[in-house]
């Protein structure tokens, strides 16, 4: 499963940072489900390929201060137990949640850089955490892919880095319909013409 980089129609991506790991305590099976978006090396590269294009898509909605030529941003798969611990102390909630973002622009909006810096640093998003295991749970409950559920909550929280959210079922709305765009998109970009590449994510 490969993901190119946006083509035709599609803006040009920005440069990505993307720091990504996945819990080595993660259980075979779920391993074997995720298949490469849970390994460490060809996950790197399918995750970058797909929030690279996302973040191509999204540029021309960003306010003032979220739009860059680069970005870096820390995405991390985890096991229940680890999403749990996380869940307690960042939201004070008991058990694993699905996805959780942590914004690093929420507060300090970073300082304004010249287009033409070219050795100017990345502008950090912050870090995506999302449970495999929840992930699963909820990927067989709506009777779809593990693949397709873990890139569904991976766009979700990139939209919460670049500050959206949901306070009510309209906003709800709105952003998972922004998500179908996006994934809709990871689509559009995958090649064609290879016959074992698909999207990130396939249903």
């Amino acid at each position: 499963m490969t993901l190119p980089a946006a083509h035709g129609n599609l803006p040009l991506p920005p440069d990505l940072d993307l720091a990504f790991s996945s819990d080595d305590d993660l259980p075979d099976e779920l391993l074997a489900a995720a298949g490469d978006l849970a390994d460490p090396l060809a996950g790197a590269d399918l995750w970058h390929g797909a929030l690279s294009v996302w973040l191509a898509q999204l540029q021309g909605e960003l306010p003032p201060e979220l739009a860059a030529s680069s970005y870096s941003l820390g995405l991390t798969l985890v096991n229940d137990a680890a999403m749990a611990e996380l869940n307690a102390d960042w939201r004070q909630k008991e058990g694993p949640t699905d996805v959780l973002a942590f914004a690093a622009q929420e507060e300090a909006p970073p300082l304004p850089t010249g287009d033409d810096d070219e050795d100017s640093e990345p502008l950090e998003l912050g870090d995506i955490v999302i449970s495999v295991e929840t992930a699963a749970r909820q990927a067989e409950a709506a009777g779809q892919s593990l693949a397709r559920e873990l890139t569904w909550l991976a766009s979700h929280g990139l939209l919460h880095l670049l500050g959206w959210d949901h306070p009510d079922d309209a906003r709800l709305e709105a952003m998972l319909a922004r998500q179908d765009q996006l994934l809709e998109g990871i689509a559009a970009a995958a090649p064609a013409e290879s016959g074992d590449a698909g999207p990130v994510c396939e249903p």
